[in-house]
């Protein structure tokens, strides 16, 4: 158990909006002799639909899931910086439409502001 503040309250993960750690890449694990080279598969290559199953998630919830999620989260980010939360509002609306539509609404923020973001 660390009793020495363990960073504060800075993130300790990346990617993050506050120039937080990165990953060091003098850390990597060198490539392991198998029968051919291993090496470390970064499951992020070529893997860029970040939305498509958020959407579908969405999209299956009853109208009280989606305003028990939609409450939950904009309880959430509230007191979060205004850049952070349109930007992911508009994560939430590449999933879907409507899903960035009420959490927008919910935290007060036009749909247009969204856009101009």
């Amino acid at each position: 158990m660390r009793f020495d503040g363990n960073g504060g309250g800075r993130p300790v993960y990346q990617p993050n909006s506050f120039n937080g750690p990165v990953e060091d890449p003098g850390a990597k694990d060198p490539p392991l002799k198998i029968s051919g080279n291993a090496d470390r598969y970064d499951h992020w290559a070529g893997n860029a639909d970040y939305w498509t199953q958020a959407g579908n998630l969405f999209r299956l919830m009853s109208a009280g899931e989606k305003a028990r999620t939609i409450a939950n989260i904009v309880g959430a980010m509230q007191g979060v910086p205004r850049a952070i939360q349109l930007r992911q509002i508009r994560h939430f609306t590449k999933a879907d439409a409507a899903y960035g539509e009420a959490v927008a609404k919910g935290l007060g923020i036009d749909a247009k502001d969204v856009k101009a973001a």
